[in-house]
């Protein structure tokens, strides 16, 4: 099916597709996404309303036909306490764990988690994505001993990852050996920008509005409309001056 698929979209490119073209397109999107969910025909219908949609990122409009929204046939989903809002779209491969049969994951309404995102949850943790956030491929958020919340309309880019706990470290025991220990729980608050490849640790509170710069490794928590930068993360300025900046 994937080279079928791949095979059509190379050809409606070379063709220069037509509004004809691009109207049937939408219109079987939305006969088979009136049957698509979970379960072995959902999953199958899913496939097939994908089938003439571009990937990726074109993709996310399928998740305004149905009420529920887009659950990717190639996601995996092995958790039994999961609560998914309204019009969710979850792409390719992305994986929702539950270890040990602990944790809950709740995902807000029109949240965006792309490919290859991995959320898992064990003892202690549990995972809360609030609406209209968006997550990009390839992101890792592992709730163990305390709880990741994520709020509203938060941007996280590509290859970032959450880890609430941390192992100990004690001398003459392997490090696999050790028990899991942590400062508390992630908190991301409501709109705000993490950059590619941020790494969140245990405790941390990010403030409302924040950004994080690219390859930022999150140890302390960041206050309201800060940017931060840096490995460990430090508040360089504030997104408040750059308005007075500007005007100046």
């Amino acid at each position: 099916m994937a080279s079928s698929t791949q095979h059509v979209w190379t050809r409606f490119s070379n063709s220069h597709t037509t509004d004809i073209q691009t109207i049937g397109s939408s219109l079987w999107s939305r006969f088979w996404m009136k049957f698509a969910w979970l379960g072995y025909f959902g999953r199958f219908a899913t496939r097939l309303a994908a089938w003439t949609a571009p990937p990726y990122r074109q993709r996310r409009r399928l998740a305004r036909y149905h009420p529920k929204g887009y659950i990717s046939h190639s996601a995996s989903i092995y958790h039994n306490n999961v609560q998914l809002g309204t019009n969710i779209f979850i792409g390719d491969r992305v994986t929702i764990y539950q270890d040990d049969g602990t944790g809950s994951v709740e995902v807000g309404n029109r949240v965006r988690i792309h490919q290859d995102v991995c959320i898992e949850t064990g003892a202690g943790g549990s995972i809360k994505i609030g609406t209209d956030t968006g997550i990009q491929p390839r992101c890792q958020f592992s709730a163990y001993k305390a709880p990741i919340r994520i709020g509203h309309g938060v941007m996280i880019a590509p290859n970032c990852a959450f880890y609430p706990y941390d192992h100990g470290i004690a001398p003459n025991e392997p490090i696999k050996n050790q028990p899991l220990q942590t400062k508390g729980g992630i908190t991301i608050d409501d709109d705000a920008w993490l950059g590619y490849g941020v790494i969140v640790l245990d405790g941390v509170h990010i403030g409302k509005g924040a950004v994080i710069g690219a390859g930022a490794v999150v140890t302390k928590d960041v206050p309201d409309g800060a940017i931060a930068v840096g490995s460990p993360a430090r508040v360089i300025n504030m997104r408040g001056n750059l308005v007075k900046n500007n005007v100046e």
